[in-house]
């Protein structure tokens, strides 16, 4: 029986090592040669489900890494395997080839001496060498490039440079600079990042925006286009509201593309520089990708769930103050009971259906325990002296806990600017929240200047804004100047144009901000 079964397993490990590699499917660290780098590439590569089973052909996605990773990196912390399959099988992506290549510390270009044409490679011998290997669906309807910090610079850089090889290219994080942020950098930082790729090593100032450094960046190509420029791929840049350097610099690739009407999607979302950012970007950058590959309009990002209405016929108070009519809805238990609330004050013109959504969204989130039981109140835009002509008013005549650390306060479109300069008066209101909004910024910063960030260190800020809105620049810059000055802050910004059904996708999120800071 001893030797039966030994003969069983030694005929089972025969038939393990015989096993045709063709049943792999992901392979990790292969190589190829390259004649132009002089040396060995190292890449890694996924392959679909059914690769083996149909002989079919695919289209295909770079993925890039950033500085200091390599092939792997995709493979072990980005779960792109796990996150793809999952995507295919439930039928939001089409099937498509991975290929992850060592990217050294190069940022996918040449470097300005010519001493190591990364570039040249990938398109000259990485590209063809993967169509020859591999059933790929060749030419540039059928190739995306995708990328995180490092690799998100090469993923918008090489399509911008290579356009009619690329129909998309996501990139999430994307290390860059402004030219300010360029000339300013710390010296040896400067040399080992950049100076040694674009030129000028060792120099200072303006002597770093080399010519060759401008016919390598995002920023400078994209500002170079025109209206007849030629057609660019799709693209897709992903970036978390908690980057420093890079909060800068990719709002200003927004800004050019929004300024030069330069068909893109843009997204800020909650995170920083980190695999946790990058992995939650991957579903709708896929999904892009697919939808590119398919040459069919972009589906949408996966929209967070919205709460449904639970009733439409709340009560409600009207109060009018000095020529300005309040609405106040108050909690269930209001009647019941003699104790304060906090309030939260919603300014800007909406429609009575709208804050009736608002006030039943509040209901459901203080039944579920998600909210405290608060006071809402809407009041339409009002000028400059909201508190002093409107709210010590209602404050004396409803039970509303003393106190800006119980006040809060939410900016819709045209009530963003009265917001923003409401909070400008010194302990005024614990959070404020633009959505959609108008924030006036230049009545702002005017303001901002004579108060200074001090009197604000108090007041958290949560900013929501559609990435296809009129306002773009003036959201993006209050952002980038809270980053440079460290005022906390929230800062989104979803796909779409604005208006009621876009609120209904933050509102949530941005009530429990609220109630977050009034209980911190």
């Amino acid at each position: 029986m001893k030797n039966s079964l030994n003969i069983l397993i030694f005929f089972i490990l025969i038939l393990n090592s015989c096993r045709s590699t063709e049943e792999i499917r992901i392979f990790e660290s292969l190589s190829m040669k390259s004649e132009i780098l002089g040396q060995d590439v190292k890449y890694s590569v996924i392959l679909p489900e059914d690769y083996y089973a149909t002989g079919k052909k695919y289209p295909v996605v770079y993925l890039l890494h950033g500085l200091g990773d390599d092939e792997t990196s995709w493979l072990e912390y980005g779960r792109i395997s796990q996150i793809a399959d999952k995507l295919v099988n439930d039928g939001e992506i089409v099937p498509m080839i991975f290929v992850m290549p060592q990217g050294f510390r190069n940022y996918y270009v040449n470097d300005y001496a010519g001493t190591f044409r990364y570039e040249d490679m990938f398109m000259n011998e990485l590209i063809p060498f993967i169509d020859s290997v591999y059933h790929t669906k060749k030419g540039g309807d059928f190739r995306a490039t995708m990328g995180y910090s490092m690799g998100g610079f090469g993923a918008l850089n090489i399509p911008l440079k290579n356009p009619e090889h690329f129909c998309a290219c996501v990139a999430l994080s994307i290390s860059i600079r402004t030219d300010e942020q360029y000339m300013y950098e710390d010296a040896t930082e400067w040399n080992d990042q950049w100076g040694r790729l674009f030129g000028g090593v060792d120099s200072v100032g303006e002597s770093r925006i080399t010519e060759y450094y401008k016919q390598n960046c995002p920023i400078h190509i994209l500002s170079s286009l025109d209206s007849t420029s030629r057609e660019l791929p799709g693209i897709y840049i992903d970036n978390g509201d908690d980057e420093q350097t890079l909060s800068f610099s990719n709002e200003a690739l927004h800004i050019i593309l929004r300024d030069k009407n330069i068909d893109h999607e843009f997204r800020v979302r909650d995170g920083g520089h980190s695999f946790t950012y990058w992995r939650e970007a991957l579903p709708n950058g896929l999904r892009y990708i697919s939808d590119k590959f398919e040459d069919n309009p972009y589906q949408g990002d996966r929209q967070n769930e919205i709460y449904q209405d639970t009733e439409n016929n709340l009560p409600y108070i009207e109060s009018t103050i000095s020529e300005v009519t309040a609405r106040l809805f108050l909690p269930d238990e209001y009647k019941f009971t003699n104790r304060l609330y906090p309030v939260i004050y919603i300014l800007g013109e909406i429609t009575d259906e709208e804050e009736m959504w608002i006030a039943a969204l509040t209901n459901e989130m203080t039944e579920t325990g998600e909210l405290p039981p608060l006071i809402l109140a809407f009041i339409p835009a009002c000028g400059e002296n909201l508190k002093d002509t409107v709210i010590n008013d209602l404050e004396a005549r409803y039970r509303i806990r003393s106190g800006y650390r119980f006040r809060g306060l939410i900016g819709f479109g045209n009530g963003g600017a009265t917001a923003l300069k409401s909070v400008l008066q010194p302990t005024s209101f614990t959070s404020c929240v633009l959505m959609d909004s108008d924030p006036g910024y230049e009545g702002f910063a005017k303001g901002l200047d004579i108060a200074g960030t001090d009197d604000l260190w108090r007041t958290w800020f949560y900013i929501a804004y559609p990435d296809k809105g009129d306002f773009y620049a003036e959201n993006s810059r209050i952002h980038t100047e809270f980053r440079a000055a460290d005022q906390y802050h929230e800062y989104r910004i979803l796909e779409g144009y604005g208006g009621f059904e876009w609120r209904k996708n933050i509102m949530g999120e941005a009530l429990k901000f609220t109630a977050k800071k009034i209980h911190r």
